[in-house]
């Protein structure tokens, strides 16, 4: 069944404005996104107002031209949106927010155009024989919003899910085969070695691209919760097979990326990380723990996360629109 969008819907509020994003509007749009998330039943989405600081200071980011917000004339936030170059200003990510109080208001609609807007400057910067389009995800259970992005000309692309377990005892420890060995993460010596096993682990991955080293610092060192005691890397000798990247996130124990290189996918080591990284969140008293996962994901980690007990807590639709045919 297609839902139909209201007339209201199309058009921004009297009552509201749209604007850049300034500086000074950090800790509202931070209050304002959570309040979202919890209204949308899962606040681990959420952001702290350093993590938001943090996506601001993205590389070619700037939220002052690239960031949008819908207000109200009292200075409350009706909506957040903001628009990052994920590579080469051919893949673009919008981010879009609604307050649930203000849905119905036009709000989605004048989000989108400030996005589209905006991303017409990358469209020209691009390579002319490349491919240009912008991906957004919404909560699945968000009709209107998927509503107004179909109605702009975008189509459902992939699904991913937000995956969870509540940990009640001491989690096994698993027993690898006797050539691997888990060291304690040492960024001085280890950091280049784990970017590389990155990069080999999630090649091909649907929405995944190389990571430069200046990338993967960004998403790993520079995160506002980076805890190096938390990593799990698994060593065949000299070699990296392996590994987890873990930190907080809103709470609770979060597995930011896990991966194994190909040519050791048939030890088991996937389970063994999870476990690895259970235990350490379990024995520093945290017993919630979650993960994000392509829902078509084709190594099979969505059934590697159900057999370590992990369940589906919330699913997100990844819409797309193309800006200039490749």
């Amino acid at each position: 069944m297609t839902t139909k969008i209201p007339l209201n819907e199309m058009i921004l509020d009297a009552a509201l404005s749209l604007r850049a994003v300034r500086w000074t509007d950090l800790n509202t749009i931070t209050q304002a996104i959570y309040d979202i998330c919890e209204a949308e039943g899962d606040t681990s989405v959420a952001v702290t107002a350093e993590d938001l600081e943090n996506e601001w200071k993205y590389a070619g980011f700037n939220p002052e031209q690239d960031a949008f917000v819908v207000e109200t004339s009292d200075g409350r936030v009706a909506g957040y949106a903001a628009l990052f170059d994920i590579n080469e200003h051919c893949e673009l990510n919008g981010d879009i927010y609604i307050h649930p109080q203000f849905k119905g208001a036009g709000v989605g609609i004048a989000m989108l155009q400030a996005l589209e807007e905006r991303a017409q400057a990358h469209v020209q910067l691009a390579d002319p024989d490349k491919r240009v389009f912008i991906r957004i995800a919404l909560d699945n259970k968000d009709e209107t919003g998927k509503a107004i992005c179909a109605h702009a000309g975008f189509s459902a692309v992939r699904y991913h899910w937000r995956m969870g377990i509540e940990l009640t005892a001491t989690p096994p420890t698993p027993v690898l085969p006797g050539k691997f060995e888990v060291r304690p993460f040492v960024k001085e010596q280890d950091a280049m070695a784990v970017w590389e096993a990155r990069n080999e682990a999630f090649a091909g991955n649907w929405g995944s691209h190389k990571l430069t080293f200046e990338e993967f610092s960004y998403y790993s060192f520079d995160n506002p919760e980076y805890d190096p005691t938390l990593w799990q890397v698994v060593w065949d000798g000299t070699e990296v097979a392996g590994f987890s990247i873990n930190h907080y996130r809103m709470g609770i124990g979060w597995i930011q990326t896990l991966g194994v290189r190909p040519a050791w996918r048939k030890y088991g080591l996937g389970l063994a990380l999870l476990q690895l990284s259970f235990g350490t969140f379990y024995q520093r008293g945290t017993k919630e723990i979650g993960l994000g996962v392509d829902a078509a994901n084709a190594t099979g980690a969505t059934r590697l996360y159900l057999k370590a007990g992990m369940q589906t807590v919330s699913e997100f639709v990844t819409l797309e629109k193309e800006l200039r045919a490749g």
